[in-house]
């Protein structure tokens, strides 16, 4: 199915483990930020760029990369926050690298200043661009990201 050049680009976010308890979880990390929160600023984001979205979050290493899998017909670009995952799911980074379409990872915390183990990302590689460290804007980032990397130049 080829979409019309008119048609909005679609793009597909996936929240990872344990994003559901934003603003009860680790507040000195996240604050009181929430997950409605971050859907709410990406929603009002894509209206703003002309986007079509659609957001899952799941704690489930095998639902995401089902999603993945699926959603790569759907979608023109993917974000993904793999939470834990972004450290050792190659898995993961495989069906990120398997669907050929562009995937964006982002994460709401700086993972480089955080523990040792967080430091390492084993999807960056395999994703078209990682925003990380600004909270909600990491999400933003890779929406405006996402729009001009999809549009063609006029």
């Amino acid at each position: 199915m080829t979409k019309l050049a008119t048609e909005k680009k679609r793009i597909f976010i996936i929240h990872g483990p344990n994003l559901n308890l934003l603003g009860t979880r680790d507040p000195e990390q996240y604050g009181t930020l929430t997950l409605d929160k971050v859907n709410t600023a990406i929603r009002k984001q894509a209206r703003e760029l002309d986007l079509e979205t659609r957001i899952i979050q799941t704690n489930h290493e095998g639902r995401i990369i089902d999603i993945l899998h699926r959603r790569r017909k759907w979608a023109d670009g993917i974000i993904i926050n793999p939470g834990a995952f972004t450290h050792y799911s190659y898995a993961i980074r495989d069906a990120i690298e398997g669907i050929q379409i562009p995937v964006v990872e982002v994460h709401l915390s700086n993972i480089y200043e955080r523990e040792d183990f967080r430091s390492i990302s084993v999807t960056k590689d395999v994703c078209a661009a990682q925003y990380y460290g600004k909270k909600v804007d990491s999400y933003l980032e890779a929406l405006t990201f996402l729009s001009q990397h999809l549009t063609p130049p006029t």
